[in-house]
């Protein structure tokens, strides 16, 4: 029989290895502009985007935030 994951849990398997405060680390490694910008175009296009806040509903992070962090993912794979 397998657990089922906590909301808590499901939260930070979508999250990946990247994390809130990746964004004012001084060691963050940032992804080339280009990168960033077509990141961001699949999430504007994804229904699964918060048109009002720009935030993902499977992860909860600020997209146009996150597209920009070098190791950050999709949760949905899409990029």
């Amino acid at each position: 029989m397998s657990e089922e994951l906590t909301p808590w849990q499901k939260y930070k398997q979508n999250l990946g290895e990247t994390r809130p405060w990746d964004i004012v680390n001084p060691s963050t490694e940032w992804a080339p502009a280009e990168v960033a910008e077509e990141r961001y175009s699949i999430c504007k296009a994804c229904p699964e985007l918060i048109k009002l806040t720009k935030q993902c509903k499977k992860c909860g992070c600020f997209m146009v935030a996150k597209t920009k962090l070098q190791g950050a993912v999709c949760p949905l794979g899409k990029w």
